[in-house]
């Protein structure tokens, strides 16, 4: 009986290290296949709105696509053309890139 016990014992110290081992590998590809990429579109999106320019094609976050009309950076707030005289203001952060306006390159 006691043999048992101290073949579980060391069984279960044994499995301790690659149990760490699986561990850091899941979060390893999980950093480089989720976190890392949404990091880089997150930045990628900041600099098109700090980049914004009247005439720019835009998309809002509530879908809406249209042209920049003026932008407000005091208060942060884009106006946009949504049509021929319409014309709605939109939180800066809610104004994303016309990825229909842009070519397609090859990666």
């Amino acid at each position: 009986m006691t043999q048992t016990i101290l073949a579980a014992q060391a069984a279960q110290q044994g499995g301790g290290m690659s149990f760490i081992l699986m561990m850091v590998a899941i979060f390893a590809i999980m950093y480089f296949f989720m976190i890392r990429p949404q990091q880089k579109r997150q930045k990628e999106i900041k600099e098109f709105q700090n980049s914004l320019q009247e005439g720019s094609q835009v998309v809002t976050g509530g879908g809406l696509y249209g042209t920049v009309k003026k932008i407000d950076l005091a208060n942060g707030i884009v106006e946009v053309k949504i049509a021929d005289g319409v014309v709605v203001k939109v939180d800066k952060g809610y104004v994303f890139k016309d990825m229909a306006s842009t070519p397609i390159q090859a990666k």
